[in-house]
């Protein structure tokens, strides 16, 4: 099989920005370009003719309650759809150094283990093919970084893409690849790709940047360049495609030494590197994989309070593309801590994990109002996390 190989080259000497309408040169040689400071691309850019307000935390949350900040916000009409299987990630381990991808139905009566990783690998951050028959995940095995993996429905045939680079480039100290995200026709794998030399302080790594690939694990290129001039500034991560595969929507978290120090933020790109914007403020602290309902109206995301990481107090949201219509699907303050957010095919359900001050993550089902929430696993200490809710259907 053809991989691209990325070298010292094309990786950081390059210093033009993507323009308007270039469109996705799939030639196997990576985009580089200037770097775009959090924040300092309004808005205003793609904001829609006659916009709502714009959201404020305080009105999102305002007396503990699940708040619509904008009334107009459009009510979704999905496609038509099958809902299948929620795929997610388990530790095998006491110690949480072992997990793997599982698949549950949405009744919560079956549930079956896909991968098979060794001891002391972690697979994580799977996401479905968009006609059901395959999975994408990220496996990181010891001190081996991570790598983009794909299986079939049934968790056979699990192969790896990459790495994009080669062992000895200079630029390919530290590289890892994780988080994937299946476009709406298959064709393409988005991925977040770290690499650098890391802070021995802060454990931050230089750059970190979104890119896509081909499935086959070839024609990979670079679309974001939120770090390229600013090492050890932040995060991208959990890349998410728009229905019409036209944008993603993306989590940016800042290092100590960002703008502004600490924070997390959605942004979204257009799926040719442009129009990069950011979609909701620092002060809702949005973060983890973010999704788009079927008929691309809403985005469902997940915010987390200032402080230790896995910390209760956040909540589950929604948001139009455009940045305004913030809208809380669960209750506030919390004493919970809310994790990755997926909706159902058909759009009428959201899958959202869920874990109790100081315990272990479960997987929840709720409406796409945020009412008649329902448990769908009981496996206590195994962290069931990261749903990905697809149209696969349970083997056999």
């Amino acid at each position: 099989m053809t991989r691209t190989r990325l070298s010292r080259t094309t990786l950081a000497t390059a210093r033009t920005r993507p323009h308007a309408g270039a469109g996705l040169l799939l030639a196997g040689a990576l985009l580089t370009g200037c770097g775009a400071q959090p924040g300092e691309i309004p808005l205003s850019e793609i904001r829609a003719e006659s916009p709502s307000p714009t959201p404020t935390v305080e009105a999102a949350v305002a007396n503990g309650t699940a708040a619509v900040v904008d009334a107009a916000a459009a009510t979704p009409t999905a496609p038509p759809a099958h809902n299948g299987l929620i795929a997610g990630r388990a530790f095998l381990d006491q110690d949480r150094l072992t997990s793997a991808i599982f698949a549950v139905t949405a009744d919560g009566r079956t549930r079956q283990q896909l991968t098979q990783p060794a001891d002391q690998t972690r697979d994580d951050h799977p996401t479905w093919s968009p006609d059901g028959t395959s999975l994408a995940f990220d496996r990181t095995g010891g001190d081996s970084p991570g790598r983009i993996w794909t299986t079939s429905s049934d968790g056979r045939n699990a192969r790896q893409l990459g790495p994009l680079c080669e062992a000895d480039a200079p630029d390919c100290v530290n590289e890892t690849e994780t988080a994937p995200a299946w476009s709406p026709d298959g064709k393409l794998i988005a991925f977040t790709r770290s690499w650098g030399r890391s802070d021995p302080g802060s454990e931050q790594i230089q750059y970190s940047d979104l890119f896509v690939i081909a499935p086959d694990g070839t024609s990979a290129q670079r679309l974001t360049f939120l770090t390229n001039d600013t090492p050890y500034s932040g995060a991208v991560t959990d890349p998410s495609w728009s229905p019409d595969g036209k944008q993603l929507v993306f989590s940016y978290r800042t290092s100590a030494t960002g703008q502004p120090a600490n924070g997390r933020s959605l942004y979204i790109v257009n799926a040719d590197g442009t129009g990069l914007r950011r979609l909701t403020p620092w002060e809702l602290r949005a973060g983890e994989r973010a999704d788009w309902s079927p008929d691309g109206s809403r985005i469902v995301f997940t915010t987390y309070p200032a402080g230790p990481d896995n910390a209760p107090g956040g909540g589950i949201y929604t948001v139009h593309p455009d940045g305004t219509a913030v809208e809380a699907l669960t209750p506030g303050p919390s004493d919970v801590t809310y994790g990755a957010a997926s909706y159902s095919p058909d759009g009428t359900a959201i899958a959202f994990d869920q874990a109790p001050s100081g315990g272990a993550s479960e997987l929840y089902t709720m409406r796409a109002d945020g009412s008649t929430v329902t448990r769908l696993t009981d496996a206590p200490g195994h962290g069931e996390s990261r749903p990905s809710w697809g149209t696969a259907q349970p083997q056999g």
